[in-house]
């Protein structure tokens, strides 16, 4: 799965340790997921919509199959 999570941290000033703390994860689980080795459970994508104020599609794209 595609993804924006690390353009929107940078985008509000914080470190990957900051968002972690936030939400509630390793800083490696937002490491894993910004550089999609990771997806996110329902909740956890939930949790960073909420934190950027925005939605969960406007955060994280399926790879659509050609």
């Amino acid at each position: 799965m595609d993804n924006e999570l690390r353009e929107r941290r940078e985008e509000h000033g914080l470190t990957q340790q900051e968002l972690a703390d936030e939400v509630g994860v390793s800083r490696q689980t937002i490491y894993a997921i910004e550089h999609s080795k990771y997806d996110p459970s329902l909740t956890l994508a939930f949790k960073f919509a909420r934190c950027f104020d925005c939605t969960v599609e406007e955060l994280f794209h399926p790879k659509l199959d050609d």
